[in-house]
């Protein structure tokens, strides 16, 4: 059987997705909304990193472009992981060149993914990160 983002219930989690072309933001705002999820959306860099200031950020996963205006992927995913190291992060990506992905892993990034990103691989990716968080086994 196929995993259904119905089947997540992620009514508990709380995703941002740092990702400035318009036609992707659409794609995963629909493919997460029936999720119950809070989704959060960032079109730049900097925006993404004003966010991370405020108190009552909640943050359960990460799904990060690689290329982003004013502040490129690797460099939030940097500081991002200064004080959130068991946040997981999703890169998503055209870019299949190994030193992108070697310099996305070093960054803290727990997946680099290659787009196009079909439905039924992400929503392995929320079920293997976001599950197991709401069970209170995720450890990293």
């Amino acid at each position: 059987m196929a995993l259904n983002i119905n089947d997540l219930q992620l009514s508990d989690k709380s995703i941002v997705i740092v990702e400035d072309d318009l036609p992707s933001i659409k794609y995963y705002e629909t493919l997460l909304k029936s999720s119950g999820a809070d989704v959060k959306v960032f079109r730049n860099g900097k925006e993404f990193i004003d966010y991370m200031s405020h108190p009552e950020m909640k943050i359960d996963l990460v799904l990060m472009d690689f290329l982003i205006p004013l502040v490129n992927g690797i460099e939030c995913l940097r500081i991002f992981r200064k004080d959130h190291k068991n946040v997981p992060v999703l890169m998503l990506t055209a870019y299949s060149s190994e030193q992108c992905k070697t310099e996305a892993y070093l960054a803290g990034c727990n997946e680099y993914v290659l787009k196009p990103i079909y439905p039924e691989k992400i929503f392995f990716l929320l079920d293997k990160y976001l599950k197991h968080q709401a069970a209170g086994s995720m450890v990293f």
